[in-house]
């Protein structure tokens, strides 16, 4: 061989060794080789950046002092050295860094340990996940154990939450019902509004004072301020001659729920931020005010914020009653409430008429996919409408009157012998006032939509509910 081969041969092993030692130098994970006699011979960057020990402090040292004198805790290499197998173990430096090392031993032609390379991988980057995690799995059970809680306080107080949407609801109701706020409650006409007012109530600090609802928009117009504030004796003409307590003072130390605040006029409005801001009330025909400690409730169907472009909502009212806004769902977005509502109203009714009557499986379906535009309403008024036609013990999807069932159908093309015609249309008139009031919400649009004034309204719709 030439002297030329021999500086080219020498020149490529140069290089090669250049190139593994950068190779090993630029590794992701710490690399550490000893000889066969365990002497450190080779760290690279990645195992001084994990460990936090230099090359300085281990190179050329035997792993036997180092772990002796403390500068490690345990040594993989002495371990693959003695057991003359792959050995892995895990360990945490002095940097706070959780690695796995793995201790190859690399076998001579005679079967002497030639070497040791030591492969540390850092894994405390899964193991701040693998701590998330548990975290979370740990609030994940302790929400379930919270609405398992929650659910079992409903259930005596009446009140059905089976599905997620609700249970956010509830929720949130729990969390500010001991705090003393002013509620909004938002949601559809006949989502369960009062049901949730109640809920925060019975969870108050005030649970064994006064719960006064005030539905705003049953009470005629010229009617709202004397009942809302009450009056002096003679304030006006066919005043009570003693006078008269509002329900704001009747309220006091208590709750009082304003229904359908949305129908309350603009000049009750005026009063009622007077009340938020000042915590006093007057009488009409009074001369000094009365001071009150209520907590409001307020809820509606309306879109408040439309509302307030149009003037017909005061400003500075919507931000006193938005203090704790909740959004209740609708019932076609809680599926999973739908047929345990049916099953307890269901138990209500057979109560109340005697019967032991259940829903086929098909009729529950019919539930499920039915959208509900009257909400819990609605599905409260099909249930006893189904209990009562069924005839017998099984109530099946024929009897349920949604949509258009067969005895719709019957009843355009045939009329019923009537032995008491001023009876029968009582029971028209009801059914097209329920219907009008499901519709919108609220006495005065449904009252409006029939033709009717809101207190003829009022007077006819209570009358017959007591029938």
């Amino acid at each position: 061989m030439g002297i030329m081969q021999e500086k080219t041969i020498f020149r490529t092993l140069e290089e090669t060794k250049k190139h593994l030692e950068m190779i090993i130098e630029n590794s992701f994970d710490g690399i550490y080789i000893t000889d066969g006699d365990a002497n450190t011979v080779m760290i690279n960057h990645a195992y001084e950046q994990i460990t936090g020990l230099s090359k300085k402090e281990v190179f050329g040292k035997n792993m036997k002092k180092l772990v002796a004198t403390g500068t490690i805790s345990q040594s993989g290499s002495l371990k693959a050295i003695k057991e003359r197998r792959t050995v892995t173990l895990m360990q945490e430096f002095k940097t706070g860094k959780k690695a796995m090392i793995t201790s190859t031993p690399v076998f001579d032609e005679t079967g002497e340990v030639d070497m040791v390379v030591t492969n540390v991988r850092d894994l405390t980057e899964i193991y701040r996940l693998k701590e998330r995690v548990e975290e979370q799995e740990q609030e994940e059970e302790k929400l379930r154990r919270n609405l398992e809680h929650v659910q079992q306080c409903l259930v005596t107080e009446n009140m059905i939450a089976q599905d997620k949407n609700t249970l956010e609801a509830v929720l949130l109701s729990g969390k500010v019902a001991p705090l003393d706020a002013t509620v909004m409650l938002l949601g559809e006409t006949g989502v369960g509004k009062e049901v949730f007012a109640k809920h925060i109530f019975q969870n108050s600090e005030r649970k064994d004072e006064n719960f006064i609802k005030v539905n705003c928009g049953a009470i005629p117009e010229n009617l709202i301020e004397s009942e809302l504030f009450g009056y002096e004796k003679g304030a006006f003409t066919g005043a009570n001659r003693n006078g008269k307590m509002g329900l704001f003072e009747l309220a006091d130390k208590g709750t009082i729920f304003l229904d359908e605040i949305g129908e309350l006029p603009l000049s009750m409005q005026v009063k009622l931020l007077r009340v938020i801001q000042e915590r006093e009330i007057e009488r009409i025909g009074g001369t000094k005010p009365i001071p009150i400690d209520v907590r409001i409730i307020a809820a509606t169907n309306r879109n408040l914020e439309k509302m307030m472009k149009e003037g017909t909502f005061r400003e500075d009212l919507y931000y006193r009653l938005m203090v704790f806004p909740i959004q209740i769902p609708p019932l076609r977005q809680r599926k999973d409430d739908i047929a345990p509502l049916a099953e307890f109203f269901l138990s209500q009714f057979n109560k109340k008429y005697n019967f032991r009557k259940k829903f086929s499986e098909s009729s529950i379906c019919v539930l499920n996919e039915y959208t509900w535009p009257g909400n819990i309403r609605e599905l409260k008024n099909i249930v006893e409408r189904a209990i009562i036609i069924s005839s017998s013990d099984v109530i099946d999807p024929d009897v349920l009157p949604i949509g258009e069932t067969r005895q719709m159908k019957a009843a355009k093309t045939s009329r019923k012998p009537v032995t008491d015609l001023q009876k029968e249309l009582q029971e028209i008139e009801a059914g097209y006032m329920e219907e009008a009031y499901e519709k919108y919400g609220n006495v005065r649009d449904a009252a409006k939509s029939l033709g009717m004034n809101a207190s003829t309204f009022v007077r006819k719709r209570k009358k017959y509910k007591q029938e």
